[in-house]
Formats: structure tokens, sequence, C-alpha cells
């Protein structure tokens, strides 16, 4: 360190204090990062690696970036799961006494992203915290760029299971642990099956209990919790104090516009597993993870960002309260039918900026003019949006109407201190209006009277001296000088005084030229640095106001939901559902909603569902592949799940009886990171729908035991289904989808089973899918006509037939099947008649077959070959 220059002495020092970073170091304009850091960055980021003198008499590896592009730079090592430290100059070169003094001020993560160029505006950018205890978990969760803070206890059985849904749910970028977690494996193996989710550990006394509340207490200013309504819930309050001193610890601020914290319960909504929400593919396709071909593509016609976030919120955490839930639905119902402010509506918001992430950046200090500007016009429009509401009958839309401000103090600020269009940059300058500020006013008049006096000059002096090729100029060396050519220097006034030579020309200045170029520049200096201080001082304004923007934030995002929940419900002919807490489940006409948007050459067929807790538990669904079975069973769930979420519904009609959970188990593939088969992972799935399905669920399963042998598969499919059916462990309403036509005996043995089957019209070799569900069993599969149409050879389809007729004459099982599976007959009789083996071979071999396999096919040559042939052939003849 003795030989190291004062500046790298500097950056290893702060170095030091932040290893796990990669630190991005203030020098002049531009970021330099030095050492590994310089390695590690200039291939992340794909600059040029330089070197550079540290006084050790070796060079050091640097690489650097614009401070002003620096944003873009930032994005892509976060994306790489690099943290970067920024570390800034926090005080005046110009004043600074030796080396200037430099601190980190910020630390970036995944989950503390502020910068809106480096977020998704359609998705919360969450951070989690997570503590474990002998009784389950606590979990904290964080937006930092909306303020949003939030927390929860997930405990009792299956509470890891739970946990590992609600990560599901929220989607975190970023989760903070206790560092005591570090060596548990498991709930790392668990964690780390996320994708995009980076693990991140604190210190274990951040997220202890007495450390926690009195943080919480606190930030918040306040002697107790139980304003936010969180007292008691110790392991929430743990994680969420370790949080909070992560975000204090990263961020260096005070984090004002994180102002409450917020508990919730996953009580209070519909849970949904990872296998459920791909399955029905609520947000993503299966395929390839697009919006396009979801649920959320066919409903989001929200305008704003802070709608298209809350909107994609909801459809992840459907509601299990009733009143809440008809609250959403009269307030859609109410903007359906009114296709005039609907229409306004949009128009308004779509003025509006992302003000949950305005207020963020306000707090955070890192807002600069152009967003005051923004967010002025947001809330300019708040009174026209009131006034549209003011007949509002709805609860929902007369509370926006009540509640929502106009902020009319923020706007009028605003207006009269910032410019329309003022620069990117705070400390450019030209940012407060005049008339604004009395002293910004009387610099510009000495900057602008000065500029007017050197602009004359040039004209006076021509005239006074007679040398016409007299020049006034400026420049950042020397500022402004009078500069005349080598032939009129004999005509120079004795009062000019030589300043600087040239080869064709002498430049000079004068008294008084100094005298306004001091007042010109002093007074540009001066007024741009009071500009900064006035933005800053206003800013500040404003930031004690961040909650009001919030609040106001959060209204204008539910109005913009329940508005494209109407322009859903009308452009695609959705109706209101009935909700209800009964067991009832009644569709009729349902629809796909997604399918019946991606269909273009053929109307979607609607059919009708009914089952309820009683006498239609269970429905058991057969018919060929293709035919429409999994649309139907996922049309249902997402009909559910639609209403219980406050939208409407595809369907003439809908009666939805409340559903706590809803499980799909719909196809299923090898998990190659666990080792785990195809059967393994259905088993798995299936093992979770039987410990956590309630009477108040809906249970989707489609073709349970296809991995396994035809009997083992029959055989679970056929007690899986036994054991959802009796209420005294389970009795959910289920759809089940299966090529087992033996399970459609269950309807005559036991009572709350029904059969429904694809329709299907023969037409020669052909068959025509109706897609229409209809009572009773499929008495076929119709398999190899779904092969045709699928292309395979006809050769192929010639040995299926010819099998198929083999097995259905020599096997006759079924009343065994069905006898052993009801628990009837302990031993069913096999008749023991001989199968055909379907590759058993020939007894008697052709002997030209026998010679053709004795060929050494390498060795032969082509006039070898053809002579054997003509002998083969003539042998073949012969026989």
């Amino acid at each position: 360190m003795t030989e190291l220059t004062p500046m790298m002495k500097q950056y290893l020092t702060i170095k030091e204090q932040h290893p796990d970073t990669i630190l991005f170091f203030r020098l002049g304009d531009f970021y330099e990062m030095f050492f590994n850091d310089a390695e590690v960055a200039s291939k992340a980021l794909e600059i040029t690696l330089t070197a550079r003198d540290s006084g050790s008499g070796q060079k050091t590896p640097m690489c650097g970036v614009p401070y002003h592009a620096a944003e873009s730079y930032i994005a892509r090592l976060i994306d790489k799961g690099f943290r970067v430290a920024i570390c800034e100059q926090v005080e005046d070169p110009r004043t600074a006494k030796g080396i200037v003094k430099r601190e980190v001020t910020r630390i970036i993560t995944p989950g503390t992203v502020t910068e809106s160029s480096m977020l998704d505006e359609t998705r919360y950018n969450f951070l989690i915290g997570i503590v474990r205890d002998d009784l389950g978990y606590g979990v904290a969760v964080a937006e930092v760029s909306t303020g949003y803070f939030a927390m929860t206890e997930i405990t009792g059985p299956m509470a890891l299971s739970r946990l590992l849904d609600e990560i599901s749910r929220l989607k975190p970028v970023e989760c903070i642990l206790p560092d005591e977690l570090k060596e548990n494996k498991e709930i790392q193996a668990k964690l780390s099956a996320f994708r995009g989710l980076s693990l991140n550990y604190f210190l274990r006394k951040s997220f202890s209990s007495g450390v926690s509340y009195n943080a919480l207490l606190e930030h918040f200013g306040t002697c107790s919790l139980e304003g936010f309504g969180c007292e008691g819930i110790q392991l929430g309050i743990r994680a969420a104090g370790g949080v909070l001193a992560f975000l204090k610890e990263t961020q260096k601020k005070a984090l004002t516009h994180i102002n409450k914290i917020v508990p919730y319960t996953t009580d209070f909504y519909m849970l949904l597993d990872n296998a459920t929400r791909r399955n029905l593919e609520l947000t993503q396709t299966i395929r390839d993870g697009q919006k396009k071909g979801s649920l959320l593509w066919v409903v989001d016609h929200t305008v704003t960002a802070m709608g298209a976030r809350l909107l994609k919120l909801w459809l992840e955490q459907p509601l299990l309260d009733i009143a809440t839930i008809s609250e959403r639905l009269d307030a859609v119902e109410e903007l359906a039918s009114n296709a005039i402010i609907r229409s306004d509506l949009r128009k308004l918001l779509d003025r509006v900026y992302d003000l949950e992430r305005l207020a963020g950046r306000i707090a955070y200090g890192s807002a600069n003019a152009r967003d005051l500007i923004a967010l002025k016009g947001s809330l300019e429009v708040m009174p026209q949006v009131c006034d549209l509401l003011r007949d509002a009958y709805s609860p929902g839309l007369a509370r926006i109407q009540e509640t929502l401000d106009s902020m009319d103090d923020v706007v009028s600020l605003i207006r009269d201190s910032i410019h329309e269009e003022p620069p990117l940059s705070v400390r450019d300058g030209n940012i407060i209006k005049t008339g604004f500020s009395p002293d910004v006013d009387k610099l510009r008049t000495a900057s602008r009277e000065g500029k007017q006096w050197i602009a004359s000059l040039e004209a006076q002096e021509k005239e006074r001296t007679g040398i016409k090729s007299l020049k006034v100029g400026f420049n950042k060396v020397f500022g402004y000088y009078i500069e005349v050519t080598r032939s009129n220097l004999a005509m120079v006034p004795v009062e000019y005084t030589r300043k600087q030579t040239l080869a064709n020309a002498e430049r000079y200045i004068t008294p008084q030229l100094k005298e306004y170029e001091n007042l010109i520049m002093g007074a540009e200096d001066r007024v741009t640095q009071l500009e900064y201080d006035l933005f800053c001082e206003i800013r500040e304004k404003i930031n004690r106001e961040v909650r009001r923007i919030q609040k106001c934030a959060s209204l204008i995002a539910a109005l913009d939901v329940y508005r494209s929940h109407a322009e859903a419900a009308v452009r695609n002919n959705y109706t209101k559902p009935v909700v209800t807490d009964g067991d009832v489940l009644e569709i009729k006409e349902g629809r796909h909603p997604v399918v019946e948007k991606m269909l273009s050459d053929e109307p979607f067929v609607p059919n009708d569902t009914y089952l309820d807790g009683s006498g239609y538990r269970l429905d058991i669904i057969t018919g060929p592949n293709m035919a429409g079975k999994s649309t139907y069973m996922r049309e249902v769930a997402l009909i559910c799940l639609m209403a219980q979420t406050g939208l409407f519904v595809p369907a003439e009609y809908a009666k939805i009886g409340i559903v706590d959970r809803i499980f799909t188990r719909v196809g299923a593939s090898d998990d190659l990171a666990t080792g785990q088969s195809t059967f393994m992972v259905e088993m798995n799935e299936v093992a979770n729908i039987l410990n956590n399905a309630t009477s108040k669920s809906l249970v989707i399963l489609d073709e349970i035991g296809r991995g396994t042998s035809t009997f083992d598969g029959l055989s679970i499919a056929w007690a899986v289904a036994e054991y959802i059916l009796d209420t005294g462990k389970i009795g959910a309403k289920t759809l089940f989808a299966t090529h087992y036509h033996e399970l459609t005996e269950l309807a005559e043995i036991f009572p709350g089973v029904q059969n429904h089957s694809i329709a299907v019209r023969e037409k020669g070799e052909d068959i025509i899918f109706l897609r229409k569900i209809v009572p009773g069993g499929a008495d076929r599969s119709y398999g190899i006509q779904v092969a045709r149409l699928a292309g395979l050879p006809g050769e192929v389809l010639t040995r299926a037939r010819e099998i198929l007729a083999t097995l259905e004459t020599t096997e006759d099982l079924a009343k065994g099947q069905r006898e052993a599976a009801a628990g009837r007959k302990k031993h069913a009789r096999v008749d023991e008649r001989r199968q055909l083996s379907i590759f058993e071979e020939p007894e008697n071999i052709n002997p030209a077959i026998e010679e053709i396999k004795k060929l050494d096919i390498l060795n032969l040559t082509p006039i070898d070959a053809l002579n054997l042939l003509y002998k083969l052939h003539l042998k073949l003849r012969e026989e």
C-alpha cells in the first residue's frame, strides 16, 4: 500500500469494505473498475480491458464506463448475477484539498433496482426475506421502487410446500436469508430451483426478534406495530426487520417511501401451486414462456404501468372473500354497461405515468425535472377522473371517486416552478421557470445583458479602431478575447492587453471585457447551482407528500384494472358470474378464454358443467386424444379462477361456489435436474393433491398412471379416484380425464360419480372431433384414427389394426379388473389362453434370408452383389 498512489489506496480501502461487489469508482466523467473487478466486468460487459500505473511499478488492470450511460451497464451486470457498489465523489473537486473524498452511496442488487430503464414496468420487482423456526416460516416482501412492504407467516403442516407456492406466486428476483441458513442444504436446493431468484445472506442478528422489532419501530416512528395490524406476528416481524436492515445497508438512505407494512395471510387467497400456475398458463405459456397465449394476454387491456402490475397480481391470487369479489364484479359491471365512460377513462388514464415508481424516485432523491413534469401531467388528470365517476353507484368505483386526491398543491408547485421541457440532467440549468425565484431571474438578466454587451462589442471596436477584420471570440481556456490579424497590429489601441499569439493573429483582452466575462461566467455558474439547489428543495417538498401520491397511484391502478376487466368482458362476450359460499359449480355454454381467441378458422364449441359436493363430485371424462378433454377441464378451472379474481367469465351463465384451491395434474416430463422420471414427477403432483385438497377444492386430473404399466396405472388411477371421492378423506369437486375406460364403472358402484365423454363422428377410417361433452362414457379410444391424423405410415397403421384385433379377441379381463378394483373379489380368474406375441419370430425361416444374414456387406464388390442378388432371385423363384 505504501507504494501505491493516493487514489489507488483510496480505491483499495473502499473495495476491501465491499468484496462481494463490482465497485464502480467515480473518476471524473467515468466509473472505473480495477484489478479483478476490471477483468470480470470487461468480460461480462464486453468492453476493452486496459491498464494504468498504480504507483507500484506494475500496470493495474482497468476498465470503465461513462457515468451518463452507467445504467445500461449496471443492468447487464445485475442480469448476470453480480452486485454493483456505486462509489461517488462526495465533495467538490474544485474545493477539495488533496484527493477527493469518495464513498459508496448505494449497492445495487437484483431486488433493489429503482431505475426505470432497468425495470419491467408491467411486473413488480419483489425482494423477499425468509426466516425459519420450529413453527414454520416468516416471509417479508418489499418492492423498493414503489415502497410496497408486507409480511406473513406460514406455519403448520406442509409449511415448506406452502412457502414454495407463495414464492411461486410472488416470483421474487432476490431472497434474503439469515446467514445461519447457509448450511441448510434443503432450503438452498428448494430456493435454487426457482429460475431468476438470487440468494443472498445477511447478518443473523438483523433477523432476531428484538432487533427486528426495534428496527421497525424506529423506521416507522411508532411505539408499537398495532397500528399496522402486525403486533404479535413474530416470524413475520423477524423477516421484515431483516429485510429493512438489508435495504438500509445497501441503499444508504432513509427509505421514507416505505411508510407502512401490510400484514397478510395466504388464507385470504386461493392457493395455487406451481404446477397449477404453469398448467393453467395464467401469465405465460408453457411452451415458450410468452405472454401471448396466456390468460393475461386475453384479459389485459390496462393502459397504466400500475394497472398492468396490479392485474397480474390479481390473476396470481384469486380471492376467497365473497364481499370483495362482489365489489370487484359490481365495478366491472357498471363500467361494462357504459361504453362512453369506459372510453373516456381510457383516454385519461393513458396520460398517467407510473406514479408508484415516480414516488419511489422522488423519495430516493433520484427524480429529475422531467420526472416532476410527468408527475404534474399525471396528477392533472385526477379532477377529470373524479368528474367522470361523479354518478358511480357501485361501491368500488364510488370509493375511488370519493377518496381520489387531486393534489392541487403539488400540481401548482410544479407548474409554477419547473420548465415544461427541462433538460435531462438536473445540473445543466434551465430548470426553474422565470418568475419563480427573484435571485434566479436577476442572475439570468445579468448573464443575458453581459452577452448582449459582448455581442455589440465587435461592431463598436471595428468602428472605433478601423480594423475591419477584428473579431470577438471565446474558448474555455482564455475566455472571451479580441482577435486582430497581423496585418492590422499597428492599429491596435494601447489599452488592449496581449493574451495569446497565433501564427497569423494576436488575441487581446481589455479590463472591460474581463469585467463582463466575469459577470457572465459567474452568473451562469451561480444560476446553475442555484437552480439545482431550488430543484432539490422542490423535490423535497414533494417528497413530504409521497404517501398521498402512493394512495393516488393505488386507486388509479384499481380503476385501470376495473376498466380493463370491463373491456375484456365486452370484447369477448363474457358474463357476470354468481359467486356463492356453496358447493355448486354450474356453467352453461362455457368456453376456454384463450383457445377461443386463438381459433381463427372455426368457432369454439361451448360446453356445460355441473359439479357439487354431494350428488356429482367426480366426473369421469373419456374420449380420444385431441378431442378436447384437456381444453374442457382447463376451461372449467379458468372460469372458477376468473370469477374469484373479479373477472367476468366466458359463459352464458356461471354459478361458482367458492373454491379454496385449484389443483391440476396435466402432463409431465422428466425432471433431469433431480433425476426424477416422468412417472415420479406425476406421482409427486398427485401426492400433493391428495395431501392438500379439501372438499372446497377443484381438482383437475388428466391421464393419471400413463407413466407405468397398464395394470399399475389403472390401479393407481382407480385408487386415486376413490380417495378423492371419499368425503371422509377429501370429497373435492373433480374432473378426471382418462383412457382407462374401466374407470367408468365407478359411476355404477359409488354415488357422486358421473360419466361424460367427448363426442366424435366416424367417417370411414376418419373421425371428426365434435368437441362436445355428452353424458356417458366412450366405448373406444380411436387411437389408431388419431395416429392416422398425425401422419404415421400406412404400414404401421395396418399392423396396429391387426394387433388391436388380436388383443380384443384374446384378452377378456374387463370384468375381473372391475371386481378387483372395487374390492368385491380378491382374486380374478384370468383366461389362460396363450396370447399371440407381437414380437415372436416365425418358426420356419427361408434359407435365402439365412444366406443374406451371413453376408459381409462391407467387403462385397458391386459385381459380386449383382451376381449374388441374381442367384437369390433364382432360388426364391424355385421355391
